[in-house]
């Protein structure tokens, strides 16, 4: 299968090597260009869950990377996914699915409505999290860190989930199970444990400390994940949706057995030893995490009637620690007016109804 990919950090490079091997043909596109320019003088190093040296193809940008292609997957962070969005949606082509990897703040359902503007039936594939974790070592190598043996998937309309499953499964390997959008839309985590850590933290990541992220999920951080996640699943619950808690998400996701947060911290640390946790001021762990995660958990939160006061606490404090108004920095919703919407026309509109 011919599979454009947009985006070239870690997870981008991860999957493009992770596709390679499975005998795919992957188009690279990079949204400045910059990137591509040194990794087209060689091959891409792999090493980890995924091993090898691939040859990917350099696309001259986005529509020389669609063109042919069965499938397009955005991998960029939540802060580029509307930009990602709205360079893609004039070039997809009816029949074309795209994979959003994953989805942040209902960005989904922006691409369906540029679509059907268009009246081009496309498949919209959301993941609740990235089929991989990775980190680009160099302008052309990446280590894999992990390969999720289990993550939800769903379709944009909802009635495409059958096909958008056989694809994902065809291109990544067995390990997606079937779930509503709204809830891939809730399965965000690093909503609450990255948020946690760095308020655990924040002096740690100021100083360029080392500090290895699951040594420092310690007893008292957890409790405040947990707090903070607590609310990220009542809210989705009043959207109809249920999507695993941060729990069950880490034993699903790293394959360790079902314990308290903490527990299962340490015993990740005792395997892995890290990964580090970030060491600049310019971490997603806030400036995406913040605006794309709690603060789309609280706007939800409001549109249902259901109290944030963890979720908006931490994004107060992290807001005045950054010397950043996070609220004002998630670009989606402005777009997509949920307020308006209302629970049950936001429902609808996640289903593709």
């Amino acid at each position: 299968m011919r599979v454009a990919i947009l985006g070239v950090g870690g997870v981008g490079l991860g999957m493009a090597a992770l596709l390679l091997s499975r005998g795919h043909a992957v188009a690279l596109v990079s949204p400045t260009g910059r990137t591509l320019r040194e990794l087209a003088a060689g091959t891409l190093s792999a090493e980890g869950a995924v091993e090898g040296r691939f040859r990917p193809r350099i696309a001259a940008d986005a529509a020389d990377g669609l063109d042919g292609a069965d499938a397009v997957v955005i991998a960029v962070p939540g802060n580029g996914q509307r930009a990602a969005i709205e360079a893609l949606a004039p070039l997809v082509r009816p029949g074309q699915t795209v994979v959003i990897s994953a989805m942040a703040s209902l960005g989904g359902v922006h691409l369906a409505r540029l679509l059907r503007g268009r009246g081009v039936a496309a498949t919209i594939v959301t993941l609740g999290t990235t089929v991989l974790t990775a980190r680009r070592t160099g302008a052309a190598a990446v280590s894999v860190l992990t390969l999720r043996p289990r993550l939800d998937l769903a379709t944009i309309p909802a009635a495409a989930l059958d096909g958008g499953l056989a694809l994902c499964r065809d291109l990544f390997g067995d390990r997606f199970a079937p779930a509503e959008a709204m809830a891939t839309a809730f399965a965000n985590v690093n909503s609450v444990t990255h948020v946690g850590l760095a308020l655990g933290n924040a002096t740690r990541i100021e100083l360029g400390e080392d500090w290895p992220i699951y040594h420092c999920m310690t007893d008292s951080v957890s409790r405040l994940i947990l707090a903070l996640d607590a609310e990220r699943v009542a809210v989705a619950r009043a959207f109809g949706a249920d999507p695993p808690d941060v729990e069950r998400h880490i034993a699903r996701s790293f394959s360790v057995g079902p314990a308290p947060l903490a527990e299962m911290a340490a015993a990740l640390h005792a395997r892995r030893g890290g990964p580090p946790g970030p060491r600049t001021m310019d971490t997603r762990f806030v400036v995406e995490d913040v605006p794309y995660g709690a603060v789309f958990t609280s706007v939800m939160g409001g549109i249902a009637g259901v109290p944030t006061p963890m979720t908006d606490a931490a994004i107060a404090v992290l807001s005045a620690l950054w010397g950043r108004d996070f609220r004002a920095e998630n670009d989606l919703l402005p777009v997509l007016g949920l307020e308006a919407l209302g629970v049950p026309g936001i429902v609808a509109a996640v289903r593709g109804d």
